[in-house]
């Protein structure tokens, strides 16, 4: 019994792990559909701490962050992270920001922001488009950066765009056609016979004696 049932168990086993987890593409940015290079730069100097990720709603008119929070220090230049075009420079709902359309119809936010740019003007990689203001809602840090990606209507992780999305683990449903009812019935009898002649249970008649 042992010999053909470990290696049905271990079937088993793998075929629960393989349906339960699996990891997305090694650079989720791919997936996403974001292009990662060298053209993009973080939009504060250095290497800034990321103090909120990215953490979309699972549903548009639900709350969630939509972008991620780098720490930084009021008053210091806040920088394109990409060649694009100012598409607005102003304050939406009492907040200053600026936004910038990119190729592969991306576009990038910053908030708080005192613009130095206007609508229209042509910046590269690394261009100063204004300076940060202290006061982000949610920062623990007494200034960040709000900095945000979309594609359209759709928000995405702008770490992404440097290669630093956070890998997730995403549920993979069996999608294994299922067997018939004939299928199962001969499946059931294959088990049957491996597990060797089976016993007859009939009560003999009074006075015959067995194997007559």
């Amino acid at each position: 019994m042992r010999t053909y049932r470990r290696p049905a168990l271990a079937l088993l086993v793998l075929s629960l792990a393989a349906t339960l987890v699996t990891a997305v593409p090694p650079v989720p940015s791919a997936a996403e559909g974001v292009p990662v290079g060298s053209a993009w730069r973080w939009p504060l100097a250095g290497v800034p701490r990321v103090v909120r990720r990215f953490d979309p709603p699972p549903l548009p008119w639900q709350s969630g962050h939509r972008g991620v929070d780098l720490e930084g220090n009021a008053g210091s230049p806040v920088r394109a992270a990409g060649a694009g075009v100012v598409l607005f420079a102003g304050r939406v709902a009492g907040t200053p920001l600026v936004s910038i359309t990119h190729a592969d119809g991306l576009r990038t936010t910053y908030q708080p922001v005192e613009p130095s740019v206007q609508t229209g003007d042509r910046l590269a990689a690394s261009d100063p488009l204004g300076t940060l203001l202290p006061g982000h809602p949610g920062c623990p840090a007494p200034a960040c950066l709000h900095w945000g990606l979309r594609r359209g209507e759709q928000y995405l992780d702008p770490l992404a765009l440097l290669g630093l999305a956070r890998v997730r683990l995403l549920p993979v449903l069996d999608r294994r056609p299922r067997a018939g009812p004939r299928a199962r019935r001969l499946s059931a009898r294959r088990r049957a016979d491996r597990a060797g002649p089976r016993r007859d249970g009939r009560t003999p008649r009074p006075g015959c004696r067995p194997g007559r």
